[in-house]
């Protein structure tokens, strides 16, 4: 699909190739929106993309998230390891089961929490364990896997910027250790419009999941289309995808591959512009394992250099303000002092693939401007 020259404002923008809207009209046409055989089409090849049995798909990552704590088995007054630094939707996913969040710091190179930090972190109360696969990097666990087994607690992992990253021989969501969470949000690697999907480590919590997605019925759409009635085994929520996103996912997976090696080299470029520029450090994401969804520097006076570069018509963001200084979270509030520092410095530079090497000199050119601006650079 042609797309207009990128506008700088914007950090972030959906990648569609115009086989999409076709897709979308093919649902349209059969009269049946909601969770059909199209969404478990999508399923089925999301299932076959990373090497897994099953994967069920949901309305969004939050409600991934919040449905892999609930068939986790989390509940009130247990304690959910996360790193601070993450999108608040994280945490409210953990408010919305009754639980706890015991907010971790992460590491300074690369936004993302290790296992030092959670043993460290872990008390008689902690049940799950919910690792952050920031900017796509992917975290590795093992070092802890058994201790947190002997332990009970689950590690239900936050990969909602990293679909289609590797995390050693295996794809992020295929090793089986963990409930991986994905979002398909506008922005995302791979994008619905709206969606995400939960890879369940059995059939019995994926089947769990399916009845926690269709508000605690365990009968099918097709199933309760031949029946006088249903049953409501358990708690649930509205949170199937609709075959009209779906259908934008499947059209997505046609071309993921070549858009990933786009994001790969986007970031790579972005990597080569900035290595001779003093007053910014970049953040490893790893894009040799990774399928970048971010691009970030870390800089001084970082508001002073937002401000200049978005007068600049850089469309640069926060990602993200640390959760554990959020008003909303205040009770759970701890000395986080890496979390505290990167808070105040990083910066999300533009980072999508309408972007040319041409824009990413322009980008790059213009935070040199901004950092000698704030006293931050040469």
């Amino acid at each position: 699909m042609t797309q207009p020259r990128p506008d700088f404002r914007r950090n972030a923008s959906p990648f569609l190739t115009g086989a999409e809207a076709d897709a979308v009209a093919r649902v349209l046409e059969t009269g049946h929106y909601g969770h059909t055989s199209v969404t478990e089409r999508f399923e089925q090849r999301l299932g076959d993309y990373l090497g897994v049995p099953d994967v069920v798909s949901v309305a969004s990552c939050t409600a991934a998230l919040h449905s892999a704590l609930l068939a986790a088995g989390v509940g009130a007054a247990d304690e959910v390891i996360v790193p601070s630094l993450t999108f608040c939707a994280t945490v409210q996913a953990i408010l919305a089961v009754g639980a706890t969040p015991r907010f971790v710091d992460v590491d300074a190179a690369t936004l993302c929490v290790t296992p030092q930090l959670i043993a460290e972190a872990v008390t008689d109360a902690t049940v799950a364990v919910l690792p952050v696969l920031f900017g796509g990097r992917a975290v590795d666990l093992s070092p802890i896997s058994g201790d947190l087994a002997e332990r009970g607690v689950a590690v239900i992992e936050d990969a909602a910027h990293a679909f289609g990253s590797r995390s050693g021989a295996d794809l992020v969501g295929g090793d089986g250790t963990a409930l991986t969470c994905f979002s398909f949000g506008p922005i995302k690697n791979l994008t619905c419009g709206q969606g995400g999907a939960v890879v369940p480590r059995t059939p019995e919590e994926a089947a769990t999941l399916r009845r926690i997605r269709l508000l605690g019925v365990v009968q099918s759409q097709s199933e309760r289309a031949e029946r006088t009635a249903y049953q409501v085994q358990g708690f649930g929520l509205r949170y199937q995808l609709s075959a009209i996103n779906a259908a934008i996912g499947l059209a997505q997976l046609d071309g993921f591959d070549a858009a990933a090696a786009a994001r790969r080299r986007l970031w790579r470029t972005y990597r080569g512009a900035l290595a001779d520029l003093d007053g910014a450090t970049l953040i490893d994401v790893d894009p040799d394992h990774a399928v970048p969804h971010l691009c970030q520097v870390r800089v001084q006076r970082r508001d002073e250099v937002f401000a200049h570069l978005r007068a600049a018509r850089i469309g640069v963001g926060v990602h993200y303000p640390p959760n554990h200084l959020q008003p909303a979270f205040a009770p759970w509030r701890r000395p986080l002092p890496v979390t505290e520092r990167v808070g105040e410095e990083i910066l999300s530079l533009p980072f999508h693939q309408h972007l040319t090497d041409a824009d990413v000199r322009r980008v790059v050119s213009a935070l040199r401007d901004a950092l000698r601006h704030a006293g931050g650079g040469a």
